[in-house]
């Protein structure tokens, strides 16, 4: 038996909706472990993977993810709102909503995210350039997961 990509994202939606703490599935040629403990670990010390915010705060970023943002020193990443599938242009086909190298603004919609047919815009929240994408097209994210890093605008030159 083996498991699909949409029943692997049910699985996650479900668990996001529930009050589980943990959830661990192993199936032929498939380990899952979904946790709301951000440093949780799977036999043999991989981290398991973060799919909620904690109740009440913002979710603390994967190891994985901090290590990211900190070796792109200055870059401010812009993040996932919430779980889902990424997608970067508003439909197969159509040309993406940003490219690498291109000016934004606060305002500026950089992407959809989708979730159970609902989709939502992301806007950057930040003004700048794009230097880097961070996620694929179709790949599925989890709540603040690094999207795009961006240069930030250079603001006014402080005085002594």
């Amino acid at each position: 038996m083996s498991i699909e990509r949409k029943e692997v994202e049910a699985l996650i939606r479900i668990f996001d909706r529930s009050d589980w703490h943990e959830l661990r599935l192993e199936t032929d040629g498939l380990k899952l472990v979904l946790s709301k403990d951000a440093d949780a670990a799977v036999p043999g010390g991989a981290p398991a993977w973060t799919a909620v915010a904690p109740a009440g705060g913002a979710s603390p970023q994967p190891a994985a993810q901090r290590d990211n943002a900190a070796a792109n020193d200055g870059m401010v990443p812009i993040t996932a709102p919430n779980l889902g599938t990424f997608y970067r242009a508003p439909k197969p086909g159509a040309a993406p909503y940003v490219e690498v190298g291109q000016s934004i603004t606060e305002a500026t919609e950089v992407c959809l995210i989708e979730v159970m047919k609902l989709f939502t815009p992301v806007r950057a929240g930040i003004s700048g350039r794009i230097v880097a994408a961070c996620v694929d097209d179709g790949e599925m994210v989890e709540f603040g997961a690094p999207l795009f890093l961006v240069e930030p605008e250079a603001g006014p030159a402080e005085t002594a």
